[in-house]
């Protein structure tokens, strides 16, 4: 049995491990750190009948009884819990999945690496880690003078940050396959009199609206074919479901940092 505390339990990926952990016999919810009348409290706290939800001030010992910590919440919020729960996470591990991450941010991250074990992933889902490796695949065979590499996601009108985070790991992964950095050859989105596209840019564009689960697609496009990568979400709970199957891996393994694509054995 896996004892898990959720931080963002408040949220829509919250309230979704709440309602998927409890039709899995192999994890526990202890509790779940959440801004008291925060959008969707009240189903939250149905949801969570039988756990314990508390603030970040209280977040310490209720991170005591746990195995793994899953933060789904916000930057603001993962950063709240590495200040006020820093000391309560080492020797825990720790799955994030918030996106958006400052390099202040980051650099805790590293260093709590050094004491618990930690995973982060922009995405969850199996196909988009699939995906993942084939973007740096197919990037690493293509000639960059003939093929030019464009990235086009789509969300929710909820979503906060954009590109998306899983928009840039598939560009990270594109970048590592032509053996560069991201940042040496992004470009987010095209306006006015952009000129003629660079060659080697890693373009990013970003949709946003209604309900749109998740959607990605990576282009290469040469002068007489195209290549196209492509994911869709056709339900949340995919991420769900892959945030708990990384906690239940990460649970079991020594201090330092993880990815879906050790969980997954890619």
């Amino acid at each position: 049995m896996t004892r898990i505390v959720i931080c963002g339990i408040r949220g829509r990926m919250g309230r979704l491990l709440l309602q998927l952990a409890r039709e899995r016999d192999d994890v526990r919810i202890v509790g779940g750190i959440g801004r008291a009348g925060s959008a969707g409290s009240d189903r939250a706290g149905d949801q969570a009948a039988d756990a314990t939800v508390v603030d970040i001030d209280h977040a310490p010992d209720l991170i005591a009884n746990a195995d793994v910590v899953i933060d789904v919440s916000a930057p603001a919020g993962t950063r709240a819990l590495l200040d006020g729960a820093g000391d309560a996470l080492a020797g825990r591990a720790l799955v994030i999945g918030t996106t958006g991450l400052d390099a202040a941010t980051q650099l805790r991250i590293n260093e709590l690496g050094s004491r618990s074990a930690v995973l982060t992933a922009a995405n969850f889902s199996l196909g988009v880690n699939l995906l993942l490796g084939l973007a740096e695949r197919v990037a690493a065979v293509l000639d960059p003078s003939a093929y030019d590499i464009e990235i086009v996601e789509a969300h929710h009108r909820g979503k906060a940050d954009a590109p998306s985070g899983t928009a840039l790991a598939l560009g990270t992964a594109a970048a590592r396959g032509r053996n560069i950095s991201l940042e040496s050859v992004r470009r987010d989105g095209r306006t006015s009199d952009t000129g003629a596209r660079r060659e080697g840019e890693i373009g990013f564009h970003a949709v946003r609206g209604g309900g749109i689960a998740g959607e990605h697609r990576v282009l290469f496009a040469g002068v007489r074919e195209l290549i196209e990568l492509r994911h869709e979400a056709l339900d949340r709970a995919v991420f769900a479901d892959g945030a708990l199957a990384a906690a239940c891996w990460l649970a079991r393994r020594d201090a330092g940092r993880y990815t879906m694509q050790d969980v997954l054995g890619l």
